[in-house]
């Protein structure tokens, strides 16, 4: 990008939030669910949804202006893209969307939160919202969590703990690599149940094991080949990280190595500029939340005693970091 941008870049950056906004309000109404396979007007749709018909119209017309619906004599129907990934009937359905709908409202009090400091909820309070949060994580994992399992030896480890693991997609794809591998998840009481419904679906009930507990207090146990750390770090504050690193490391088994994929920014906390957004979305979305740079973890793991350590790029965002013990 130019350093130097132009009145129209800088209007299409300040108002990039229209077709976010009209794509969102779609997911959160199941708009494509409704129509997928279908073909109605306008106030069949306004119908179904319990919506205005009116505002509903202006709705539709929208979304075909941005190109996932289409329209024929007054019917409106999907595109393929829509019925594909915006549609719950689909297996590429994309989970992640309805966590994006919640982020907005968090978004919306970015201006406050920089004049009077974080005033944030830490977790989805309401049984919902905690499911959509896991459904999205689970989404956005499983679309990388085969490759990572290529970018990592894992073919000599027998044991693993998935520190805040969520669905816990990450370990069943690591266990289909390795037959003789076993998982223990840890998250909270109220994830856990989720967590085993998703070890159920992959058919892992019997080689993963579950711990219930705040990952900063509760006991890891030992002798871990690997400790995986995703999307955890950008939560935390940075002694809260230093601690985990540190309990962490103290459960590896000689030779064992942590994993952290997340987020790896320069010293200046400025790129990738993905990475300094996200940065945002933490302080709107956690008390202490940030990116990290590769300075400050390499900082928590010379402290856990962890000397050698290894980066690797996904290709697809957040970067491997690798400690060895």
């Amino acid at each position: 990008m130019s350093e130097l941008l132009d009145k129209k870049e800088i209007d299409k950056i300040a108002s990039s939030f229209r077709e976010s906004r009209i794509l969102l309000s779609a997911v959160e109404l199941d708009l494509f669910t409704t129509l997928d396979g279908r073909l109605l007007t306008c106030k069949e749709i306004a119908e179904d949804l319990n919506t205005d018909e009116a505002a509903t119209c202006i709705l539709l017309n929208a979304l075909c202006a941005i190109g996932l619906l289409k329209k024929s004599k007054n019917k409106y129907y999907c595109t393929k893209t829509a019925s594909k990934y915006l549609s719950r009937k689909s297996a590429d359905y994309m989970a992640n969307l309805y966590h994006t709908a919640n982020l907005w409202q968090r978004w919306t009090k970015l201006t406050e939160v920089v004049k009077k400091g974080r005033n944030v909820e830490t977790f989805e309070k309401n049984e919902t919202g905690r499911e959509q949060f896991i459904a999205a994580m689970h989404y956005r994992a499983s679309l990388q969590a085969d490759i990572i399992s290529y970018m990592i030896d894992i073919g000599s480890i027998k044991k693993m703990l998935d520190i805040g693991g969520g669905s816990g997609a990450f370990s069943y794809a690591f266990m289909k690599r390795n037959p003789e591998l076993t998982s223990v998840i840890i998250d909270l009481p109220e994830v856990i149940p989720l967590s085993k419904w998703y070890a159920s679906k992959e058919q892992m009930t019997d080689r993963a094991e579950f711990i219930e507990g705040n990952y900063l207090t509760v006991d890891f146990g030992q002798n871990y080949d690997m400790v995986f750390i995703s999307s955890i770090i950008h939560m935390n504050s940075y002694e809260q990280n230093k601690k985990l690193i540190k309990k962490s490391a103290d459960a590896l088994a000689p030779g064992g190595f942590i994993v952290i994929r997340d987020w790896v920014m320069n010293e200046n906390l400025t790129e990738p500029s993905e990475a300094a957004l996200f940065s945002v979305n933490m302080l709107v979305s956690t008390k202490e939340g940030r990116s990290y740079s590769e300075v400050e973890m390499k900082e928590w793991l010379s402290n856990a005693g962890i000397l050698r350590t290894v980066k690797k790029e996904t290709g697809f965002g957040p970067a491997l970091y690798i400690g060895y013990k």
